[in-house]
């Protein structure tokens, strides 16, 4: 079904590739480490070679990520047992490494006057899927499969916020990122990550003098102070900012509509998770979250296509086939096995979201006259291909004049040039 789902049709219409390429990237950003981080970005672009696409930076980077979490995975796939020390110090330079060649990619596309929508878009795509292996990661780390719900917890708040984030965007028309967000939370993730490489991932169940608790609960508590700040500004900027007509979204659609999906995916896994006869998401956590990450990352990229090309958000998903086997098959007393279900949900999500973005990235290449992970490279002394001139000054689209060097990425938390 979803594998012939984009043999036949495509995914964005004519209008909404229209719009897409008259979207301007908007961003603001109170970051506390951007600043301080720039010089060793921009010492850093300035190594890159100029043949090097920005897209192809970012998936380096997110591939990095992926592997040295899946190795963590391997060693602790339930979060309960101690992984090595050398895997905790191996996510830590996974993440550096993601965080670094993601915070560089627009500083190369403006290099190389490569912007465009599509960078924007790949960049948040990229995000979507590492948000889910970057939270695991750190609940892994620090032993929270101890407690199940803890674990649960942590890492679907990372999920849900990081969609919420998307969510305001898609209300207010612009990327807000506060004084503690998302640089902030990677580097504290990398901290956690060599204190379990320094000391031991033992580290985290020893008891705190004067605190009766273990110290890894001081991880979880500045987490969910931090969880709730984020919550709560995005609530009052969905409810109070919409930019559209009579305080709509950028779609003119109701600001509460993105709530649809994300309850679609966050409510099933919750209920699940409680309710499973076999402790589905107890004995197989890792699985667990990957699966429904991965549907979390399919709706979080309808979302951003939905605030770029200002259009309406489709609810329903052929990523929820999964979940919604899941939740049938509890229904019927488990006439399945879940783990059989779970890993189909898992590869079925992951195919299904794969798919679709290889589609949209195709569909808005053909539109764009872009290569994906390919610069067209003029040697110095040639002349430029007029048609090639064309194309490249049509795509170097207003966007943010910093951390990303003036592409349409994410993580350019500046003002737009």
């Amino acid at each position: 079904m979803a594998l012939l789902a984009y043999r036949d049709k495509h995914i964005l219409s004519a209008q909404q590739l229209r719009k897409l390429s008259e979207h301007k990237y908007s961003c603001f950003s109170a970051s506390l480490l951007d600043p301080l981080l720039q010089p060793w970005w921009n010492w850093l672009v300035a190594q890159t070679p100029l043949w090097l696409a920005p897209n192809l930076i970012t998936i380096v980077g997110l591939i990095l990520n992926v592997v040295t979490t899946l190795i963590l995975i391997c060693y602790s796939p339930n979060g309960v047992e101690a992984p090595p020390r050398w895997t905790c110090l191996l996510c830590a330079l996974g993440l550096f490494i993601y965080q670094s060649l993601d915070s560089i990619d627009g500083k190369q596309a403006r290099r190389t006057n490569t912007s465009s929508p599509l960078g924007e878009l790949f960049d948040h795509g990229c995000d979507s899927i590492s948000t889910v292996f970057v939270a695991l990661s750190a609940c892994i780390s620090c032993q929270l499969g101890h407690y199940p719900n803890w674990l649960f917890f942590q890492c679907f708040c990372a999920i849900a916020l990081f969609y919420c984030a998307h969510w305001q965007t898609y209300v207010s028309g612009t990327m807000r990122f506060g004084r503690i967000d998302v640089t902030e939370a990677q580097f504290s993730i990398i901290a956690i990550h060599l204190v379990s490489a320094a000391l031991g991932p033992e580290i985290w169940l020893t008891k705190l003098p004067h605190f009766n608790c273990e110290s890894r609960f001081l991880p979880i508590y500045v987490a969910c102070g931090v969880d709730l700040i984020l919550a709560l500004r995005y609530t009052k900027c969905i409810l109070t900012e919409g930019c559209g007509k009579n305080g709509s979204s950028v779609a003119g659609t109701s600001v509460l509509s993105p709530s649809i999906p994300l309850t679609l995916v966050v409510l099933p896994a919750l209920m699940i998770a409680q309710k499973s006869p076999q402790n589905l998401f107890t004995e197989h956590a890792s699985v667990y979250i990957m699966a429904f990450g991965m549907v979390a990352a399919k709706v979080t990229n309808k979302l951003v296509i939905a605030h770029m090309t200002k259009a309406e958000m489709e609810y329903l998903d052929w990523s929820l086939l999964g979940p919604s086997l899941l939740f049938l098959n509890q229904y019927f007393n488990c006439i399945v096995p879940e783990i059989w279900l779970l890993w189909f949900t898992l590869i079925w999500g992951t195919q299904d979201l794969l798919r679709y973005c290889a589609q949209v990235c195709l569909e808005i290449c053909q539109h764009l006259r872009i290569d994906l992970f390919r610069i067209p490279y003029t040697p110095k002394g040639a002349t430029q291909h007029p048609a090639t001139a064309s194309v490249s000054s049509q795509s170097n689209f207003g966007s943010s004049a910093d951390k990303n060097g003036g592409s349409a990425h994410r993580k350019s938390k500046s003002k737009p040039h």
